[in-house]
């Protein structure tokens, strides 16, 4: 984990804000808009590619890791007869994925280049 805020995105923002705002794709998606936009614009600027290709690389893991979970949930709910199961599954994924979201912004504000397993990795290599 390196530090790197200062500095400007090619829009104008403060590096660390830009890189922030990468993560707002999970939850609206004028945050995917802005993350392929800085991937386009901000060709050396380490801190906001990197946080834009993890934010992209986790929207498509939790995409992929959401459907195989709805389908485990629904036989389940379906074999037991109870749909508060998936209601209470549901409900909690989305409070650990917020929180995850909130967690990367906050160390995406701070200058950090906080890698998440995997995929961390990935966004590092494509990011240089």
């Amino acid at each position: 984990m390196q530090n790197m805020s200062g500095g400007k995105t090619a829009l104008g923002l403060d590096n660390n804000v830009g890189a922030m705002l990468c993560y707002l794709n999970i939850c609206l998606p004028i945050g995917l808009i802005y993350s392929i936009i800085v991937l386009v614009t901000d060709k050396t600027n380490k801190l906001p590619r990197f946080h834009a290709f993890q934010s992209l690389l986790l929207l498509a893991a939790l995409i992929v890791i959401g459907m195989v979970l709805s389908i485990f949930v629904g036989v389940a709910t379906f074999a037991i007869r109870s749909p508060m199961l998936s209601f209470g599954f549901n409900g909690l994924l989305s409070l650990v994925i917020l929180g995850l979201v909130i967690f990367l912004a906050m160390k995406a504000y701070q200058g950090e280049l906080f890698k998440l397993p995997v995929i961390g990795d990935l966004a590092d290599k494509w990011s240089s």
